[in-house]
């Protein structure tokens, strides 16, 4: 697990000095009051006398301030833990899929390591002689995966059955098509794919359900079938307490 985001230490500071203050001040808002008042100081030099006892209104005004400081330090935590569950999981995807790490790419995964097909569509029929196999393909039924809501130029909820992703210089040479008894996918080059740090995302709308028909590539080997998402919010939440 990655942490992406460089103001986790200022975030964790923040939230430090906000609870220092609101924890007693939601127990009792004199002490703070007391704490307070022994920082301020004559214009001799003089300490103030001990602050007064506060009022009904005013005990209730503090602690609801420090009950909103609370809010707003949960809301940071919280806000961090979803940035880093967006990044870590366009990150964990990218490598289901097979793409190598690149500190290029890494800082900024949701754009640059993992995205929708800009071009590439799997259309079309082979014309080398030989072809080389699809490693892996994910399937889409019902809710899709929430990853794809976070990745550039994602595929829309209705055009997916089934998602394949390959390194971004071999996506224009995807060819699948469907018959009554499997669906085949092929990459329609004599040369391998090299290995690749981005990963585009093809998705291909069956005319029907795919039911029990195989998805297989070169030599009617069954395509392996992978299934990434999202990291948990309570993964990442242990991952940035632990540093991880």
């Amino acid at each position: 697990m990655r942490n992406y985001w460089a103001l986790l230490p200022a975030i964790a500071i923040c939230v430090g000095l906000i609870l220092l203050y609101a924890v007693p001040t939601l127990v009792n808002p004199q002490w703070t009051s007391s704490v307070l008042g022994l920082f301020k100081q004559l214009p001799g030099g003089a300490q103030t006398e001990e602050p007064a006892a506060l009022g009904p209104r005013q005990l209730r005004s503090r602690r609801m301030l420090a009950g909103v400081l609370v809010i707003g330090a949960l809301a940071l935590v919280g806000f961090n833990v979803s940035l880093n569950r967006e990044a870590n999981g366009c990150y964990l995807a990218a490598k289901a899929w097979g793409a190598t790490d690149s500190p290029d790419k890494d800082a900024d995964p949701c754009v640059d390591k993992i995205f929708g097909a800009f071009i590439s569509s799997g259309k079309g029929v082979t014309t080398e002689k030989t072809q080389q196999p699809v490693p892996s393909y994910q399937l889409i039924r019902g809710n899709r995966p929430k990853y794809l809501n976070w990745v550039q130029n994602p595929p829309k909820h209705d055009e997916a059955n089934l998602l394949f992703g390959l390194g971004f210089n071999c996506t224009i040479d995807l060819k699948v098509t469907e018959e009554e008894t499997k669906i085949t996918a092929v990459i329609d080059t004599t040369e391998p794919c090299p290995p690749d740090d981005q990963i585009e995302l093809i998705p291909i709308k069956l005319k029907k359900p795919l039911g029990d028909r195989p998805v297989v590539t070169v030599g009617d080997q069954q395509i392996n079938r992978i299934d990434p998402e999202m990291p948990s919010w309570g993964k990442v939440l242990k991952e940035l307490a632990t540093g991880g």
